[in-house]
């Protein structure tokens, strides 16, 4: 493995990605699963890469408890990892209408030790497991087990009123157990949007997809964009007609490359343009602003059950992020704004809007917002 290690650095790799870390040591009669030999091992390869290859960091690849996750994250095993926690949490969030494990769960759970970052994804080749922590459940009074039964049924389409068209792997049937395939525009709604035809549910579909990319684009990491989530792909249900995949429904998430997306990526009369888009902006925002590069993320308390926020600072800066989850326009009180900045006056940097805070705010359907006070 070291000298494969070494091979792959010499090559140029600059990040390593170690899959499955919490099970690369096996022992009879355990689990084999954060084994102490595991964090020892990675340690090993790390002081190796240290001396033969200093400039290729490690990323864990941990989906596990939230507590065990954090284990294998510091300079001296994996410097950046994979946010499984936020992952799902955000998706948690999007199917409740409701912020308050979300916040909880990142207000205890987000800090990472100096020279680490998080590298926050909303869907990947794998499958969705809810991975939150039990105890926080509990602490906000959800019931894990059957939130957990709620979230599968939902994003499965098995729930009145869901928008999502995802699909059950590893199902369970004595035990309910299972997780959720599907790619992030289907789960988002909008391969239910385009059946219907219906350009209200599509545009709703859109702006779902948007806010939760405003989020891993701006809480403080790395963001990853899995292929074909930057204009819209939908399901790809052709897997079943291939024997050697029809056993997985991952592959419903695992399309070749949507080539009528990408070649409709710039034009923002169709769907895939406008998803493009408004992706585009966020990122390019994003580049602007010194605040997200590195800095603190603190959440704080908006007085809306709805509405995500927090606060990102450095050198001298500071951002306001809010993010509505719901459908139905919610309102923020102004003292909520008003604790955040030097003055009354804040600017949207993503509508390049004006913003009085001596007034309450109400955010549309799905709105996020990014604010930065201004004197005044």
């Amino acid at each position: 493995m070291a000298e494969e290690m070494l091979f792959i650095a010499n090559a140029g790799v600059e990040i390593l990605r170690l899959d499955a870390v919490a099970f690369i040591w096996k022992r009879m009669g355990t689990s084999c699963e954060n084994l102490p030999e595991a964090h020892l091992l990675i340690q090993a390869f790390n002081a190796l890469a240290r001396i033969a290859a200093p400039a290729m960091l490690f990323k864990s690849e941990a989906i596990v408890h939230p507590d065990e996750v954090i284990k294998y994250i510091s300079p001296q095993e994996c410097q950046i990892s994979y946010n499984p926690l936020l992952m799902a949490l955000l998706w948690e969030a999007l199917a409740t209408r409701e912020v308050k494990l979300l916040a909880h769960s990142l207000h205890t759970r987000f800090r990472l030790p100096p020279g680490c970052a998080w590298v926050n994804y909303l869907r990947s080749h794998d499958d969705i497991g809810w991975t939150f922590d039990d105890g926080d459940a509990g602490y906000v009074w959800i019931d894990p087990f059957g939130h957990r039964q709620f979230l599968n049924n939902f994003y499965i389409g098995r729930f009145a009123g869901s928008f999502a068209r995802g699909v059950p792997f590893q199902e369970n049937p004595d035990t309910g157990d299972a997780r959720v395939s599907g790619t992030l525009a289907s789960l988002a709604g909008l391969e239910q949007a385009l059946l219907a035809d219906d350009p209200a549910l599509i545009d709703v579909a859109i702006r779902r997809i948007l806010l939760l990319h405003s989020i891993i684009l701006s809480i403080g990491g790395i963001p990853l964009l899995y292929l074909g989530d930057e204009f819209g792909t939908t399901n790809d249900y052709s897997y079943v007609g291939e024997p050697d995949k029809t056993g997985d429904s991952r592959w419903v998430h695992r399309p070749r490359l949507n080539q009528a997306g990408l070649a409709q990526r710039h034009d923002p009369t169709t769907v895939a343009g406008r998803v493009f888009g408004g992706l585009l902006h966020l990122i390019q925002l994003r580049k602007s602003l010194p605040v997200l590069y590195d800095g603190d993320m603190d959440v704080v308390t908006t007085g809306n059950p709805h509405v995500f926020g927090f606060v990102r600072q450095h050198d001298g800066q500071r951002l306001l992020v809010l993010a509505s989850f719901s459908e139905q326009p919610q309102p923020i009180e102004g003292n909520v704004l008003r604790m955040y900045g030097p003055g009354t006056h804040f600017v949207d940097l993503i509508g390049d809007a004006e913003i009085n805070a001596d007034a309450p705010l109400t955010l549309q359907p799905y709105q996020y917002l990014w604010l930065e006070a201004r004197q005044g």
